[in-house]
């Protein structure tokens, strides 16, 4: 239960960052949807940095660790994780399934919005 709640502050904590990142960036420029680029980059970086960190230099308890890595980086951004699993895959030689993975998660979550938006039109 107490992993739960360390799940709930650090999702509470990625949220709020995401929308203030997202926030600031997407003023920068609104031709594009910059904001969410940025937070879908950077949560990347931060996920692969702090997997390595927390498994080779940085030794926290494992509820530190799960709030870090699945509640702040997971509320944060999804994609960051959609990117470290396909990257594993791809570590243990298995890029193909990489590729797979990232391929159709991009197709059927495009599939998805398009089915959700029609459905949600004649509803």
């Amino acid at each position: 239960m107490a992993t739960a709640i360390w799940v709930g502050v650090g999702g509470f904590l990625g949220a709020i960052t995401r929308y203030a990142i997202g926030g600031m960036v997407s003023r920068v420029n609104e031709n594009l949807p910059w904001g969410t680029f940025a937070v879908n980059i950077s949560g990347s970086f931060a996920v692969g940095f702090l997997v390595a960190a927390f498994s080779h230099r940085i030794v926290l308890h494992q509820d530190l660790r799960i709030a870090i890595i699945v509640g702040f980086i997971g509320s944060y951004t999804t994609f960051s994780t959609l990117m470290l699993e396909s990257f594993e895959f791809v570590e243990t030689g298995s890029v193909g399934w990489g590729l797979f993975n990232v391929i159709l998660s991009i197709v059927a979550g495009g599939l998805a919005v398009w089915l959700g938006t029609v459905l949600g039109r004649v509803a």
